[in-house]
């Protein structure tokens, strides 16, 4: 009997079925997410040592994250031709992110303070140590004028060279508004900005092909290293955290979707693979090119696209704005310290702050609620000791959150902008207009075609391949 003939009464599955379906790197990634979880359950200290791998695959993607940045905002910029475009955009942006981020912690702090995560540990302060906390947690943390200064880079290239993105958001926006005013000048080298942002997307297409081993290894080290068994003493910080943050998604982003004429269900399909590539590495650094050409695809314009999501990675952290009135509450329950509402709104401004200015990379959000603590008297920098073996457990959740609220925002703003074809995003996220990685779609976008978008006055938005 040869290969295609089968048996009576048998299904067989098309030649090549199971090929094309590993073929996609979202399955990939849950392969890999699956059997990491399955290393670090099983064999502990072997899961422990694999997470060179997953810092390995992070370190490679944000080596490109600050000249993809200051590309992509230079371009946005230069293409929208003038100052007042660009402003009004910002201002769009940073008012959206300060009424979500705001919305994130009251609702954090309403959960916290119904489910009461901590009350009955009755946990003694002294017995608490931070030798165990990161160093980053326990030094002295920048004031409102320390943080604005940090801001400014030592030099127009150190900005390009550090790991923060405040400072390469600087420089962008600063070179971008001097290109628009150099005239022919500034057109050539805009175009060689352009161009260079086409290179970059190509690397970063290669680089993504290891995303299932990185997600891989930083799955397995966090089962391996932190273990299941820790989550039993806070699980009820840990679930209501998760449900508080599911909850945030599906209501609030769910609404602001079906505001802007759009569900969300269709656009977390759409997102899937970014989705599980944060869940393997709890870092949305290494998905940042991917959103933006995703972003640029479902038919927001690209100098909306390139402004509003670098901008969010810093201004728009839902998941962190969460965790970080959950976990300074909890641990005044924990402690026995009874915060009044006064103090856990004093509290809440502080945090406004202190969640802005992180990089979205795994364990920032810690780093935040150590900001936070040491600048309010109410709970001691050392209560991070009760949550710091379980913050790994919490970290892909904020990851998670942030990311999805980021590409909201991005798709919020410019369809309140009018640089979103609201037609063309519903047909791409009904999947009828399938995302196709390449870099035509991450750069330099192809002329549209008239039957798919109907706004010749924006910037063309790539055709799907």
């Amino acid at each position: 009997m040869s290969r295609n003939d089968a048996a009576p009464g048998t299904v067989t599955a098309p030649p090549g079925r199971i090929r094309r379906m590993l073929s996609h790197l979202y399955i990939q990634c849950l392969i890999a997410v699956l059997l990491g979880a399955a290393v670090g359950g099983l064999w502990p200290s072997v899961g422990a040592d694999l997470k060179p791998l997953g810092d390995g695959f992070i370190a490679l993607v944000k080596m490109f994250i600050a000249p993809i940045i200051f590309c992509t905002v230079v371009h946005g910029i230069a293409s929208m031709g003038n100052a007042r475009a660009v402003g009004r955009v910002s201002l769009k942006a940073l008012l959206y992110f300060e009424v979500l981020t705001t919305v994130a912690m009251v609702i954090g702090l309403v959960v916290v303070n119904v489910v009461k995560p901590g009350s009955g540990l009755h946990i003694d302060l002294s017995t608490l140590s931070t030798k165990a906390l990161p160093p980053e947690a326990t030094t002295a943390h920048e004031g409102f004028a320390e943080f604005l200064l940090a801001i400014i880079p030592a030099t127009l290239v150190s900005a390009l060279t550090g790991n923060e993105i405040l400072p390469v958001l600087l420089v962008s926006v600063l070179f971008g508004f001097g290109l628009n005013a150099s005239g022919e000048a500034g057109l050539s080298i805009a175009r060689g900005v352009e161009k260079f942002s086409t290179v970059l997307f190509t690397l970063i297409r290669w680089i993504m092909r290891l995303a299932p081993i990185g997600a891989f290894g930083s799955m397995a080290f966090t089962i391996g290293h932190y273990g299941l068994g820790t989550l039993r003493h806070l699980a009820l910080l840990v679930g209501s955290f998760w449900l508080t943050a599911l909850f945030f998604v599906l209501v609030v982003l769910g609404t602001v979707m079906r505001l802007n004429g759009l569900r969300l269900l269709p656009f977390l399909r759409y997102i899937k693979e970014e989705l599980l590539i944060v869940l393997g590495t709890s870092s949305t650094e290494p998905v940042l090119p991917r959103m933006m050409a995703k972003l640029q695809h479902v038919g927001a314009s690209k100098p909306v696209v390139g402004i509003t999501l670098p901008a969010g990675y810093s201004f728009n952290l839902d998941g962190t704005a969460i965790y970080l009135t959950m976990g300074s509450v909890f641990l005044a329950q924990a402690l026995g310290i009874d915060l009044s509402l006064t103090q856990q709104l004093a509290m809440l401004a502080v945090m406004l702050l202190t969640s802005k200015g992180a990089a979205g990379v795994t364990g920032s959000g810690f780093i935040a609620l150590a900001a936070t603590l040491s600048a309010v008297p109410h709970v001691p920098v050392a209560a991070l000791a009760l949550i710091f073996g379980v913050d790994r457990f919490m970290s892909e959740a904020r990851a998670l959150t942030s990311l999805v609220g980021n590409g909201v925002a991005t798709l919020a703003v410019a369809r309140w902008e009018g640089e979103l074809d609201v037609d063309r995003a519903r047909a791409v996220l009904g999947g009828e207009i399938p995302y196709a990685p390449t870099p035509a779609h991450s750069a330099v976008p192809a002329e549209p075609d008239p039957k798919e978008t109907s706004a010749p006055t924006r910037d063309p938005v790539p055709a799907a391949s």
